[in-house]
């Protein structure tokens, strides 16, 4: 009992971090009266806070396995509240955007380091699923920042819906100190400080394990379609190029979330059961993801509407399903560098997330602006995304299953778990 008590007080942390990290897509109305930003600049926020994620992974994992996660967890709760209660009293946009970078930071160190929890609470058996239930359950943020966060805005204002977030970070902060431990009493979970020569020598012997970057591409593959369609581009294409409704498409984000909850935990129970069949998993995945945008995208004029419920169900299982790359970081890496390959393995997904943005935007705007004719151009850059992807899995998935055959008494003895 106790080690779910840890971890599900880590997970509250977490579904915080995520309700940070969306409130902002929520109440961009409300940010653009505040800070007299257009589109353009609003678009700024949510590309920002992605860099801020994906380019603070690898710290975040050298600070965790150095720390420890409750320290990280703490930490990054206290960020994420500075940057929350500086958005709910300036009007500055400048300031605003440092304040989300702020948000950012915090967020990236919290995820891996709820992650780094279960390993050293629960069994090898139980790991995958209390993984994906991490993943999923910490979905609930989202469900926050558009239900009771929203209502807040809209009936009391921006300063006071954004100081009561801050609020919620302080409560998490008060919480970890009391109830979570890094791990069992007498497990050594933190390392020693290291020189810049160690930890760069580190970082490349983490990389060059073929389990983490078998996880860094299988992350990659799998996150990056619905995380740009939630982010950014998916209600923009819902409503100009498919013609519907916001109710409607903010409806089928629901579903999207429902979705990705009901297959994390059939992908938490399928892995833990079957762990040599996880690379199959995954490229079945990334494969159906491919499959649904193409038939979608063959069309010449807009999808039927189950046809698009279908595709928002296909691709949302790619969240759940890139939880399975931090199941291949902890089979193929010891204790002392999980946090480091963790981090290393969220990079993945928000780097491709970043850069189908980007490469989107360059091709609405080179074909004229947000009509049926540039989505369907702008979506295909995916297809570059996932034959990266494939290759990348497919050859660590040789290497990793090499290093098996060779290699299993010395990875046992080291701690790593085939």
């Amino acid at each position: 009992m106790r080690s779910w008590i840890i971890w599900a007080t880590g997970l509250l942390a977490y579904i915080i971090a995520v309700l940070d990290r969306t409130t902002l897509g929520v109440s961009g109305l409300a940010a653009a009266d505040r800070f007299g930003a257009g589109p353009g600049l609003l678009s700024t926020f949510v590309v920002l806070q992605v860099v801020v994620y994906a380019g603070a992974q690898v710290p975040a994992g050298l600070l965790l396995d150095r720390f420890g996660s409750k320290a990280l967890i703490i930490a990054g709760a206290a960020l994420m509240s500075c940057g929350q209660l500086t958005l709910a009293l300036t009007e500055s946009l400048p300031v605003a955007l440092g304040a989300r970078a702020v948000v950012g930071l915090g967020d990236a160190v919290t995820f891996i380091s709820v992650l780094r929890l279960v390993p050293y609470w629960f069994s090898p058996r139980r790991v995958p699923l209390v993984t994906q239930l991490t993943g999923i359950c910490g979905q609930l943020g989202q469900v926050l920042s558009a239900v009771p966060f929203l209502a807040l805005l809209s009936a009391s204002g921006w300063t006071t819906a954004y100081a009561s977030v801050a609020a919620f970070g302080a409560l998490a902060i008060v919480l970890i100190l009391l109830i979570v431990r890094n791990a069992p009493e007498g497990t050594v979970t933190t390392g020693a400080a290291m020189t810049v020569r160690q930890t760069l020598t580190s970082l490349k012997t983490v990389w060059l394990r073929p389990g983490t970057r078998l996880g860094f591409f299988t992350h990659m593959g799998t996150q990056f379609s619905v995380t740009v369609f939630a982010l950014m581009w998916g209600v923009p294409y819902l409503t100009v190029a498919q013609g519907l409704s916001p109710t409607a498409a903010g409806t089928l984000l629901t579903v999207s979330v429902a979705a990705a909850i009901g297959a994390g935990v059939v992908i938490g129970i399928l892995t833990g059961r079957h762990p040599h069949r996880r690379s199959r998993l995954v490229l079945a995945i990334i494969a159906s993801n491919a499959l649904a945008w193409t038939v979608v995208l063959a069309l010449p004029g807009p999808a039927p509407l189950w046809l698009l419920v279908a595709l928002v169900v296909v691709i949302s299982v790619g969240g759940p399903g890139s939880m399975v790359g931090f199941d291949f970081a902890r089979t193929f890496n010891p204790s002392a560098t999980l946090g480091t390959a963790q981090g290393m393995v969220n990079m993945g997904g928000f780097l491709a997330s970043l850069m189908v943005m980007q490469l989107m935007g360059v091709v609405l705007e080179a074909a004229g602006g947000l009509s049926f004719d540039s989505f369907r151009l702008a979506w295909t850059v995916q297809y570059g995304i996932w034959a990266l992807a494939v290759t990348g899995i497919l050859i660590t998935r040789h290497k990793a299953r090499k290093l098996l055959r060779t290699q299993p008494d010395d990875m046992l003895l080291e701690g790593i778990r085939p």
